[in-house]
């Protein structure tokens, strides 16, 4: 297949510090499900270790994942050359989704009440980064900013008592380099409302360092750091090279392959791009809502390659 390059080594590093976190049983089984996008096998899983370990916020927090890559796919669009989800309405089946993240947050602070850990801060602060996402989604700026702050001082405390838990850099990547990327009036509204700034620098900095030593996040971190880096930044070969090894690694994710689909077209690769949409398109996408979605963005990104819809998959 064109849009397949070889997988390099480095992008197991993960391996080698696995001991960072203590990844109750069946994690790294639903975290696979997640990024091949077998999104109800990962939510089979997720539910599983939560009735095993129903006061460990992990389980919560891979069902909330799951979830999420869901809402992501049924609220993207393609527009400027590039798939993304930009905007999502207040639906009432999101609630569950915000539920999650709460749930895995509260137990977590529960057990920082009696005995503080790295591991629990990370996961407090990962329980407010999923929320702050999905308001950032709903264009529900203040809640974001609010749980994207507390966020933030979860994921500084556990690097202060854990310098080596690496996936604590990925929601503090995302904040520095999101909070320095907003617009000036944006940054001085933030500025009044007390919200910390931001170093882009440090951003991508912190997203790489969790690529290469994070546990559960490494997968993310590559998604969105080549997300920002075509949408904000321009940097389409950078970012191509943090996206392949993801399509590599997770071939039958769609969001994988139009991401990396984009950026060919963007660097006038006109037939490694088709061969990305193509095969975006052939995947067996289990959701009916998500499956029809990826067809819509298959046809408008051969559309803008300048080719009829109808050859979506041939």
């Amino acid at each position: 297949m064109v849009c397949a390059l070889a997988l390099p080594a480095s992008f197991f590093g993960a391996e080698a510090h696995a001991e960072k976190l203590a990844l109750p049983p069946g994690t790294s089984a639903a975290l696979e499900k997640i990024y091949s996008f077998d999104t109800d096998g990962a939510i089979a899983d997720a539910q599983r270790l939560e009735k095993e370990q129903p006061d460990h916020p992990l389980g919560y927090l891979l069902e909330a994942e799951s979830l999420w890559w869901k809402i992501f796919c049924t609220s993207a669009e393609f527009k400027y050359g590039l798939t993304d989800a930009r905007h999502r309405p207040k639906l009432a089946a999101d609630q569950h989704y915000l539920e999650l993240a709460a749930k895995a947050s509260s137990l977590a602070l529960t057990q920082l009440k009696s005995h503080e850990t790295a591991e629990m801060q990370f996961y407090a602060g990962l329980g407010d980064a999923f929320a702050a996402r999905f308001f950032g989604l709903r264009s529900e700026n203040r809640a974001g900013a609010r749980a994207g702050v507390r966020a933030r001082e979860h994921f500084l405390r556990a690097l202060k008592l854990d310098p080596e838990l690496a996936d604590a850099e990925f929601g503090l990547g995302l904040y520095n380099y999101y909070a320095d990327t907003l617009s000036a009036l944006t940054k001085l509204l933030s500025f009044f409302m007390g919200i910390p700034g931001g170093n882009k620098q440090e951003g991508i900095r912190q997203l790489e360092q969790d690529i290469a030593q994070g546990v559960l996040t490494p997968a993310a971190a590559r998604f969105y750091l080549a997300l920002n880096l075509h949408r904000y930044d321009q940097l389409y070969e950078k970012a191509l090279g943090v996206i392949g090894p993801l399509v590599e690694q997770y071939p039958s994710n769609p969001l994988f392959q139009l991401a990396r689909g984009d950026l060919y077209a963007k660097l006038g690769r006109k037939e490694r791009a088709v061969a990305c949409y193509r095969a975006a398109a052939s995947l067996a996408v289990q959701d009916a809502e998500c499956r029809a979605r990826i067809q819509e963005l298959v046809r408008a990104s051969l559309a803008a390659q300048g080719l009829a819809s109808h050859s979506a998959t041939h």
